[in-house]
């Protein structure tokens, strides 16, 4: 046993009586791209819980405290919070259960799981306002693409970028920042997508790993949400799905563009970011992380990339930069 099993076991027996948990029955729940891992604890009648782990030397649980407040606020569905330890960085939650969306989506059952979670979205949305959450300024923006060159390209792709291919890629980035800028702002989760989704008995979905929200772009969350890291879907399917949210976000009053073409370029340039910051990401999971599993969707996030610069004659070099990358030249449809 570990030092920091034991510290977890130690504290965990600290709160046993409390809710009659049986200590001795913790097995691992999950853990996440960062240093946060869970376990699930039954109490006495088979109630289980799930504990946070979050290594305060890596991770702070006190994000994930303010959040779920906010969470809660907007009548939404997320762990509740039994008992806290910042200091140690442990957490008693409640359990949402085994089934993430990812795990039961299909085409049968896809339009309204995802309908369910774009509502749940609008009332997260709803409550936003400033001075709450930090933003979701040009610095982290640019922190975030910058991931990019350093990890997928330099890293992964182990390419060294020439001057006139620099100068490019800095154009296209001040291109993408100059769109999620100008955005209207509002909550933002930050990892809104399927994987993150819990299929519940009511109320759903279950809201999870929301500890990063800042106060950003209005189409950040529904461009995660609908370009997910793990799922694909036909573009006909995105468009529609996007339309309901844009609908539902004017009638709710989020301050999303009046004209839906203006909202889904602003979709799609917000999306673009995160492929691009996710790209590095992964590679940096496999690199410095040694957790290898990521880069196996690489190939989605730079079709993401291939298909959204294709569509666009601002983004254009962008679109030769990654080809060259890659070292292909493929063939771009509209579908995926």
């Amino acid at each position: 046993m570990t030092d920091r099993q034991k510290e977890r076991r130690e504290w965990l027996s600290a709160i046993a009586s409390k809710y009659a948990l049986d200590v001795e029955s913790e097995v691992p729940a999950s853990s996440d791209a960062g240093f946060r891992s869970y376990f699930r604890v039954a109490d006495q009648n088979g109630k289980t819980f799930i504990v946070m782990d979050a290594p305060p030397a890596h991770e702070d649980v006190r994000p994930f405290i303010r959040v779920t407040s906010l969470f809660e606020k907007a009548a939404l569905t997320v762990p509740h919070i039994y008992e806290q330890n910042p200091e140690q960085g442990f957490l008693l939650l409640s359990d949402l259960g085994r089934k993430t969306y990812l795990d039961v989506l299909n085409e049968d059952n896809a339009r309204e799981l995802m309908t369910e979670a774009i509502d749940a979205l609008v009332r997260w949305q709803s409550i936003s306002e400033p001075g709450v959450l930090p933003e979701y300024d040009r610095a982290t923006l640019t922190r975030e693409l910058n991931l990019f060159p350093e990890w997928y390209i330099a890293k992964h792709r182990n390419k060294t970028l020439d001057e006139r291919q620099s100068a490019l890629l800095k154009v296209c980035f001040e291109r993408i920042l100059q769109n999620n800028l100008s955005q209207a702002k509002v909550f933002v989760h930050r990892d809104y997508m399927p994987r993150n989704l819990m299929v519940v008995p009511e109320g759903g979905p279950g809201i999870l790993d929301y500890q990063d929200a800042l106060y950003g772009p209005v189409s950040y969350d529904i461009a995660s949400l609908l370009r997910d890291a793990f799922i694909s879907w036909g573009e006909t399917f995105v468009i529609d799905m996007t339309i309901r949210y844009w609908e539902k976000a004017r009638q709710a009053c989020i301050p999303v563009p009046q004209d839906f073409g203006v909202f889904w370029k602003d979709v799609e340039w917000m999306g673009l970011q995160r492929h691009l910051k996710i790209l590095g990401i992964f590679a940096r999971l496999n690199y410095r992380d040694n957790k290898s599993k990521y880069l196996a969707d690489t190939p989605r996030f730079i079709n993401y990339v291939r298909q959204t610069a294709h569509r666009y004659d601002e983004l254009k070099a962008l679109l030769f930069l990654v080809d060259q990358i890659e070292d292909s030249v493929p063939q771009y449809g509209y579908t995926f």
